[in-house]
């Protein structure tokens, strides 16, 4: 299921790899690891409409226009900790991205997210900036984390998640109906704690064996 603003991404391999991670056995060194390789195969449909340019090159046989990215280099914003998780993993395929944060925690009685940090690139306007937090699950946290940004100056952001439900994909796009969502999974709803169903738990305390 893909729309303008969400792309369900379906590969064998993001699948096969989530499942894993969905598993309560899977332990923290695996579903880390696990989520930096499926953050990178997200990563290739965040980042497809890149805008390239030509530059000239030598290969050993000859000259050529080649393609280039153009622009200021891109924005990789994680939501703390868990966005860590995933963008550890783009660096890989992006080292040369700008990289920023923002603090949110979740008050377990009203859901909502309360700031603690927020550090951003400058010269957002310019960049494309791409979010990143497994987890959407009320929407709360990630519309926080956007009205941050937008304030800073992003203006061509898109948000990627390892997981979304129903719910905070509406809320998203309500709040931003102009920031795209890439995802590799789109859940059937949230419970009455506000968590994922059937989900993964809580993919922080997942990635770093906390609870």
């Amino acid at each position: 299921m893909s729309t303008p603003h969400l792309t369900h991404v379906t590969h064998p391999l993001v699948q096969h790899k989530l499942s894993i991670m969905r598993k309560s056995d899977t332990p923290s060194v695996q579903f880390r690891q696990l989520l930096r390789e499926i953050s990178q195969l997200l990563a290739y449909e965040a980042t497809r409409d890149l805008v390239l340019t030509t530059q000239r090159i030598e290969t050993p046989l000859t000259e050529m226009d080649a393609p280039m990215l153009a622009g200021k280099k891109l924005a990789l914003v994680s939501i703390l900790r868990a966005g860590n998780g995933l963008l550890d993993g783009i660096l890989e395929l992006i080292p040369s991205a700008r990289v920023g944060f923002v603090g949110l925690y979740r008050d377990e009685d009203t859901l909502e997210p309360v700031q603690y940090y927020f550090k951003a690139p400058d010269a957002l306007g310019t960049r494309p900036v791409i979010v990143v937090d497994p987890m959407l699950a009320t929407g709360n946290s990630s519309v926080a984390a956007i009205d941050l940004l937008k304030k800073a100056g992003a203006k061509n952001l898109r948000f990627l998640c390892l997981l979304a439900a129903p719910e905070g994909i509406a809320r998203m796009k309500e709040a931003h109906p102009d920031v795209p969502i890439i995802t590799a999974a789109v859940d059937s709803h949230l419970n009455d704690n506000g968590y994922i169903v059937p989900g993964l738990g809580d993919a922080g305390d997942r990635m770093f064996g906390t609870k």
